[in-house]
């Protein structure tokens, strides 16, 4: 690597963690007169909370594993990549995640040689999908959103979500020029897509739920809506702040509903948190153990000698 593509690397990290780092004190900041209301709402969260959040932010390494075991028979060990491209996603800067997972897939034994076309028709497939899902949850939610008049209160924010969506509808016109894995490998990537797409979503409104279940399920859509539109936003990490954010802004931060999802927001940045020290922690405790089996060997033959 040249030093101006590590320089230019460099910087990227530097935006992506001074991204993270802001929107993680503007939470912090907006809450600072609600913030014992954000630990009374982490503490009292009902018991099946817990698994259930670990089970949603599972979802989406599990089904990617499961797509790319199909399409490239990955090995076990490639289920840690997935999980670093996800936070790498979420805390960096969106897709610098795909970087990542095609340039371990080039260094990894029994890769294919060019993992590039699975890796775009993966992604592809999956925005495509959400941006379906999103389509339909706006079109069910729009009566409510004009109700609460957070459209207007929105705006431009808001809406933006929707052009990827209609970049969509070019992808479906021009297909066979933009896909490049076989049609009954599309087709299973498409069904695992989908699949995760219901259960997250199905997770997501269950989860919000059990936290407030005096809010009504209709309403609940209505934010999942606000979600799904933040998150079609291209090239935004931290999404789940990015709409915690949001909420704090709209609702105030007094409001059991923005406290909640701003709650969310920071247990899943700690989720991340977790994810990161764990595989490094895995990953170190590996090197010690070859380190410790390379030398062995070496000290019993000079014992030996």
């Amino acid at each position: 690597m040249s030093d101006k593509s590590r320089q230019l690397s460099l910087g990227w990290r530097l935006l992506g963690v001074a991204a993270f780092v802001g929107l993680v004190g503007a939470i912090l900041w907006q809450l600072r007169g609600a913030a014992s209301d954000a630990m009374t709402m982490i503490v009292r969260l009902p018991p099946l909370v817990w698994p259930a959040l670990v089970l949603l932010y599972m979802v989406q390494p599990l089904c990617e594993f499961v797509v790319f075991r199909r399409l490239w028979n990955m090995p076990v060990a490639g289920f840690e990549a997935l999980l670093r491209k996800n936070v790498i996603n979420e805390v960096v800067l969106g897709y610098s995640g795909e970087a990542y997972l095609y340039v371990w897939a080039r260094r990894a034994a029994g890769a294919v040689v060019a993992p590039f076309q699975a890796i775009k028709d993966v992604n592809i497939l999956s925005a495509l999908l959400g941006n379906l899902l999103t389509v339909a949850l706006a079109l069910v939610s729009a009566t409510h959103l004009r109700d609460l008049e957070l459209d207007k209160r929105l705006g431009p924010a808001l809406w933006s979500g929707l052009i990827p969506v209609a970049i969509s509808l070019g992808l479906l016109v021009f297909g066979r020029r933009v896909f490049s894995l076989p049609r009954d490998q599309l087709v299973f990537v498409g069904a695992v897509h989908a699949f995760r797409l219901i259960v997250v979503t199905g997770l997501t409104v269950l989860i919000w739920w059990m936290a407030l279940p005096q809010v009504a399920i209709s309403l609940w859509i209505v934010f999942l809506t606000i979600r799904y539109l933040v998150s079609r936003i291209p090239f935004i990490s931290n999404k789940e702040l990015v709409f915690g954010n949001l909420m704090l802004l709209v609702l105030g931060p007094h409001a059991p509903v923005a406290v909640l999802l701003a709650a969310l927001a920071l247990i899943t940045l700690f989720l991340h948190l977790a994810v990161i020290v764990g595989l490094g922690a895995l990953g170190l405790a590996r090197g010690v153990w070859r380190a410790r089996g390379e030398i062995a060997p070496v000290a019993a033959e000079a014992v030996h000698d």
